[in-house]
């Protein structure tokens, strides 16, 4: 069955937020620290993806989670491949949730060069596309990281994440591109600037039916992103937390109107495995209405 235009029209309209679920290998065992559960609790890595599985499939089921406040998830591949309640991970989330599916696509980041750290290689990315859209996943998400304000950085990130986000889109989904602005970057705001320019003239040179997402650092200047938010061939652009705590993030994303949040950290924010289900739930519904409030704003 074919959701992508339903899922679509959700991602373009819809109040809420996206959260990211999609911590990969090397941010795991913190995520899971973070949760209360130490690297003693597995033997290797299946038994860690297993670990985070649970601490995912958990927020995924809990009550609050739900698509009227919640209207995308972004998976690790690991998570994709698994199941919630009988059901493959992204029937799961749109099938009972109505919450649209992404998928993390990249492999890390390259070594610090310009200021920046383009993405690794990515040979095998069309086989990934195929299997995702085969598993029900709408869109992409890959991220790379900008560390100074290097005019010549900043467009070689900005080239790469369009050349790879034409690659998706022709797979027939939908990318979200995500060029981060280091949030210790000495001079954020010249990078943002540089940032700014180089994405509209990428924006500008797609063709009409070629849309993206865009996925980016909360700015130093309040409504910064806004020509980006304005462009016919963005979807929606979304904030990411970048290492700043919920409230810091929520505060900057209520500044920035028609951004909308997609955190990791900042919504597991105060869950612990220790929790009953009912105080999990409390927490989770608190901050997923904090940080939808700070998305609609």
């Amino acid at each position: 069955m074919n959701n992508y235009s339903d899922q679509l029209e959700k991602i373009k309209s819809d109040n809420g937020f996206i959260a990211a679920l999609d911590q990969s290998g090397g941010s795991t065992p913190k995520a899971l620290k973070l949760y209360g559960v130490n690297d003693d609790a597995w033997e290797d890595e299946e038994g860690m993806y297993a670990v985070v599985h649970q601490m995912r499939t958990r927020i995924m089921t809990s009550p609050s989670f739900t698509g009227e406040r919640v209207i995308g998830a972004i998976l690790f591949e690991n998570t994709m491949d698994r199941q919630v309640e009988g059901k493959t991970t992204a029937g799961y989330l749109w099938e009972e949730k109505s919450v649209v599916p992404f998928l993390k696509v990249d492999k890390g980041l390259a070594d610090e060069a310009q200021g920046v750290q383009l993405m690794k290689a990515m040979p095998e990315l069309d086989q990934l596309l195929s299997k995702a859209k085969a598993s029900g996943i709408f869109g992409t998400k890959m991220r790379s990281v900008i560390k100074q304000a290097d005019q010549a950085g900043i467009e070689a990130i900005v080239e790469q994440q369009f050349a790879v986000g034409k690659q998706i889109i022709a797979a027939g989904l939908m990318p979200i591109i995500e060029p981060e602005v280091d949030i210790h970057c000495p001079e954020k705001a010249l990078a943002e600037d540089m940032l700014k320019k180089a994405m509209i003239a990428a924006l500008d040179a797609l063709s009409a039916d070629q849309q993206v997402m865009l996925k980016l650092t909360l700015p130093e200047t309040a409504n910064h992103y806004a020509d980006c938010i304005a462009h016919s061939n963005v979807v929606r652009v979304v904030a990411l937390s970048g290492g700043y705590s919920r409230e810091e993030a929520n505060r900057r994303l209520t500044a920035n109107n028609g951004m909308i949040a997609s955190f990791s950290r900042a919504l597991s924010e105060g869950l612990s495995a220790g929790q009953t289900d009912g105080e999990f739930d409390k927490v989770m519904d608190t901050s997923i209405q904090a940080i939808y409030d700070a998305s609609i704003s």
